[in-house]
């Protein structure tokens, strides 16, 4: 098995849309006019989930006339919160095919299909011309590629000029291994943290100018403990995705960042 099959399967290996719909319609939310609030539990596949969202798109200064690629968009949480907060477009893609398929058809139920839309595809091989994009978005995704000068170089050739990638992922400590499984893998096999110094490196060795940097292990930490000892899974929430041992998953992904084993981090760069 290919490590892009690999991926693939550790996050949709059987069919999602009918039983998450199912779940949609048993929470009592309607079928039509959602909001990024209501599917919030669900489709924001990240710490500090809606949060660390509303806090990437401030950072990155997206507006109504911002055209958006999100890379390794999942179901499409991140791009209908863009869209309907801002007003801006947002093109999602995915290695998953079935969470694409997920994020269109949840998108069908929101204020916002108009304004997003979804596909399957390899971040390192994005299917746009160059200079297609104000915005390369990504959160949470990096730690499945280990060819990051491959992954920064593709977003970097997709922005406009004076474009911005702003990203949100876990980092690698140095003299720290996280503990398995985790929410992105269930084995070191498909895990590719890479430090917030190489990742700086690497990025500005792309071309990218750093106009902002933040350490938000802090605040990952915090949430993750507040969260700590829940009973349950909520009626929606990522386990309807990820199957029954995503609450291991999640508690071992709470439990590396607070002991300091894998870190968090918020940028945005600008592409010369």
């Amino acid at each position: 098995m290919s490590q892009q099959e690999k991926v693939e399967n550790h996050y949709a290996g059987r069919s999602l849309v009918e039983a998450v719909l199912a779940a949609v319609d048993a929470a009592g939310l309607p079928k039509t006019g959602l909001k990024s609030t209501d599917l919030a539990p669900l489709d924001q596949f990240h710490a500090r989930g809606l949060a660390a969202t509303r806090d990437l798109a401030a950072l990155a200064g997206i507006d109504a006339s911002t055209r958006v690629l999100d890379v390794g968009s999942g179901i499409g949480g991140p791009a209908r919160h863009l869209a309907e907060s801002t007003g801006c477009h947002v093109v999602g893609v995915d290695l998953t095919a079935e969470y694409c398929r997920l994020a269109t058809v949840l998108s069908q139920r929101t204020t916002v299909a108009d304004k997003v839309s979804f596909q399957p595809a390899n971040a390192l091989d994005l299917p746009f011309k160059n200079g297609s994009f104000d915005v390369a978005w990504t959160q949470h995704v990096a730690m499945n590629i280990g060819d990051r000068p491959k992954l920064y170089g593709e977003m970097f050739r997709v922005l406009k000029s004076g474009g911005r990638i702003a990203f949100y992922d876990a980092v690698a400590i140095d003299g720290q291994t996280p503990t398995f499984p985790v929410p992105w893998a269930r084995d070191a096999s498909t895990s590719f943290l890479w430090t917030a110094e190489a990742t700086r490196a690497v990025l500005e060795k792309t071309g990218f100018r750093i106009r902002a940097w933040r350490d938000v292990s802090e605040e990952g930490r915090q949430s993750f403990a507040a969260r700590a000892g829940a009973s349950g899974p909520p009626p929606l929430g990522l386990h309807l995705l990820m199957g029954p041992d995503f609450k291991t998953m999640a508690a071992n992904f709470g439990r590396n960042v607070i002991e300091g084993r894998v870190g968090l981090l918020m940028a945005v760069g600008e592409k010369a």
